[in-house]
């Protein structure tokens, strides 16, 4: 099949091409934290006198480590969700919906459609605790630096459900995976310290280091904010976006405290699965499943089994 040969071709992958500018940044980033006299956060207000986290070689390999097992997990998604979008493509999608791959407007609509439907799994993995359980893995390091953005999931099954209205719109299920390689690229490149606030348009239209710093920080104004992908108009429009005005602290609410991965990766599911089994009506199991993170009952018990999900960072 060749929409298959397509998906599965990594020099058809733009992640491909990306992973040696990946680390050259590391290796640059590194070298200007070491070197650069200024080694402040560069934040406008509040962020005078506390030092950049920059890199803690333990935490680092573990982001890494993570990163380098996530690509298998994607992969097995890719090709899981690819079937399933093909079918929806060609016996469902009107063929006067489909739209021509080698139109240049055809990957304008695509990006947008892709960073709209990243926009709303981001949300749902940081407010549902089954989504939260998967997710929290990249939030579980205490420093912002480009290894961290490698800190990656091994879950990512809930972005099925999110692109699946595209190709029913008809977008060539294949492109939307090119499509979302991009946009991974450039949340790559928000995670860092070393980027101060950019030029006042480009702050209010894109995702930058800034927006993405508030969205790492377990400080109670900056929980659950700024779940952009490459465009931050989305939260914008939605109400979730919040200016970043001090430095952010990094990390979970609750500090996992180890570099473990499984631990790291599986934690949270075996937490809610201790808390499903323990609760006493089907209520509080459904809350512990698709509650927000934290969620308890409304009498909660003094049962030590019974413990709420680490809320969102």
């Amino acid at each position: 099949m060749t929409d298959l040969n397509e998906l599965l071709d990594p020099l058809k992958n733009p992640v491909t091409y990306a992973v040696p500018f990946f680390l050259i940044t590391i290796a640059i980033e590194l070298a200007a934290l070491k070197f650069l006299d200024d080694d402040h956060a560069p934040v406008d207000e509040g962020g005078a006198g506390k030092p950049r986290t920059g890199y803690l070689g333990p935490d680092a390999r573990t982001s890494m480590t993570m990163g380098l097992i996530s690509l298998a997990f994607s992969l097995a998604l890719k090709v899981g969700s690819f079937f399933v979008f093909i079918a929806v493509f060609t016996y469902v999608t009107p063929d006067a919906i489909k739209m021509p791959t080698d139109s240049w407007w055809y990957w304008v609509l695509l990006i947008l459609a892709v960073d709209v439907s990243f926009y709303a799994s981001h949300r749902f993995v940081h407010r549902v605790n089954v989504g939260w359980a998967a997710h929290q893995a990249h939030h579980s390091s205490e420093y912002m630096n480009f290894a961290t953005a490698l800190r990656q999931k091994w879950n990512p099954w809930f972005e099925f459900l999110f692109w699946l209205p595209l190709p029913f719109l008809g977008f060539d299920p294949w492109t939307i995976y090119v499509a979302f390689g991009i946009n991974l690229i450039w949340q790559f490149f928000t995670h860092t310290e070393t980027i101060g606030k950019l030029p006042r348009p480009v702050e209010y239209v894109f995702n930058t280091p800034s927006h993405h710093r508030v969205h790492h920080g377990s400080d109670p104004e900056y929980l659950d904010k700024n779940y952009a992908g490459m465009l931050i108009i989305w939260d914008r429009m939605f109400g979730t976006f919040v200016e970043e005005t001090k430095r952010p602290t990094y990390g979970l609410t609750k500090p996992v405290n180890t570099y473990n991965l499984i631990k790291l990766q599986y934690g949270d599911y075996a937490q809610i699965g201790r808390n499903v089994r323990a609760a006493a009506t089907w209520r509080d199991k459904l809350g512990y499943v698709f509650g927000p993170p934290g969620w308890e009952p409304p009498s909660h018990p003094s049962d030590p089994d019974l413990q709420p999900i680490r809320p969102a960072a």
